[in-house]
């Protein structure tokens, strides 16, 4: 897709682009209501900023598109929208040790319990065991804080979502 493309196509063809970068609805419809873009940079900026523009519940949203980090079977069922980059982003889980395995799926029961969403991280590059350091970390947090990260974390799995689609 360039961005030709991509002003020129359909809102219901470019929600469904947008879609698979994001799942929070109201981002989608903002960014498909920002068109036309006139660079790819301003494609980023655009998105970034109609993020920032957001609320919780808009991030919770969000969060709901992506699998438990370490979670690869949903991804063919229930994230279907996503299942192809979000499992390439999670590519680091797949060599994996079973014992940093084990204790993702313990910590991301707890994160979930404890902040009602759960653990967002941008895993691109990163392994199993990084990952889990920073599940460690940032369960420490409280709510509003790790919100606060976890929004940024989305921020920059959208982009890079993004820049792949363009």
């Amino acid at each position: 897709m360039n961005l030709k493309e991509l002003n020129s196509i359909d809102n219901k063809h470019a929600y469904q682009l947008f879609e698979s970068c994001c799942c929070a609805p109201n981002w989608v419809e903002k960014m498909v209501l920002a068109r036309p873009f006139d660079t790819a940079n301003d494609v980023l900026f655009q998105a970034e900023n109609i993020w920032q523009s957001l609320a919780e519940n808009d991030f919770l949203a969000a969060f709901e598109g992506h699998p438990q980090i370490g979670d690869l079977s949903t991804l063919q069922d229930k994230y279907a929208n996503t299942s192809s980059t979000a499992g390439h982003e999670q590519s680091g889980m797949s060599a994996a040790e079973t014992s940093v395995i084990e204790d993702m799926f313990k910590l991301n029961k707890a994160y979930l319990a404890k902040f009602g969403f759960i653990f967002i991280v941008f895993a691109s590059g990163k392994s199993a065991a990084q990952m889990l350091d920073l599940l460690k970390i940032r369960i420490d947090n409280d709510r509003t804080v790790e919100l606060a990260i976890a929004a940024g974390e989305q921020a920059k799995i959208t982009a890079n979502r993004l820049e792949q689609l363009l």
